[in-house]
This record gives C-alpha cells, structure tokens and sequence, in this order.
C-alpha cells in the first residue's frame, strides 16, 4: 500500500481504533492517523443529542447542541419544531400552543392563554390578566385600554357605567 509517499505491508495499513487492515475500504486520515470510516464516525461524527444517532445532513442546533430535525420536538405534543415558533422552559422546548396552555397567564374575561407571541399587548391588574381586545366596560362593553375604570366585584367598568350604577 502507499499513502502520502510512504509505504506500508497491506497488513500493516490499518484503522488506528479497530486495527483491521484497511485495504481497498475508505479511510479517512486525521491528524498522522488512520481510521476505517466505521470508526471515524464512531469517534468523530456529529450525533443527536436526543436519539445519539449520527446526524448525516441537515440538522438542528438548539443551545447549542446538534439534533436531527425530526428528534426536535415540543415536549409536550411531540410535533416537530423544526422552522416553527417555539420557547422553552427549563431547558424544554415548547411549541406555542402547549407553552400558552400549559404555563401562560389566563385572560380573566376569555379564559385564554396570554402568550404574548406576536406582539400581543395584555393588561394587569392586581392578580387578574386580559388580553387587550377582552379589556372591556361590562356595561357598555366599550374599551377600557388606557382608560380609566372601576372594578365592580368581578367585573371592570368605565366611569360613566359606575356613574349610572350609583344613580
């Protein structure tokens, strides 16, 4: 066998790791040593972090760790989120939805999770949340969004409907 000008018994040229003789196979040299590409990809090859096969091509990085597309999954429905919006918590990753049903405020007048993905804007009052089109007078059903308002037990209402419930 010769390899970069140097010459060796066929025997002899063999897989730093598994020391079987390469002879016609594919190796790959690393540094001054030689592997058979079982073990070049044993030893070398980028694997998932979640399935820890070799990931060929394509692939994802998240916090800086290689997963193969279909093994990066939300943590709750499992649904791939490769080129989807996602967020995590404690180092889980979450597809919007389950993040919202799971861990996100509840909107007072609608039940729904507050989540804040595309921008929306919600508002607080001691414990209670509303998404902004739900911030509403429960009289005349008008906006409250930087207003004013009154709270009347449960529920919210503008100065003129507090002004006509005192009449």
């Amino acid at each position: 066998m010769e390899y970069k000008t140097r010459q060796w018994h066929e025997k002899c040229f063999c897989c730093v790791v598994c020391k079987n003789p390469i002879g016609t196979k594919s190796f790959i040299p690393r540094e001054q040593e030689i592997y058979c590409a079982g073990c070049y990809e044993d030893k070398f090859a980028t694997r998932c972090v979640k399935c820890n096969k070799i990931i060929t091509s394509g692939g994802v990085t998240y916090k800086n760790e290689p997963w193969h597309r279909d093994c990066f999954t939300c943590s709750n429905c499992n649904n791939s989120l490769a080129g989807q919006r996602f967020t995590s918590r404690d180092d889980k990753p979450y597809c919007a939805e389950c993040f919202g049903e799971l861990f996100a405020k509840r909107c007072t007048a609608c039940s729904k999770p507050i989540t804040g993905i595309g921008g929306t804007r919600f508002i607080s009052f001691e414990d209670r949340h509303w998404h902004n089109d739900c911030f509403i007078c429960a009289g005349c059903k008008t906006s409250l969004v930087g207003r004013g308002f009154i709270t009347d037990g449960d529920d919210i209402i503008c100065p003129e409907c507090a002004k006509m419930k005192l009449m």
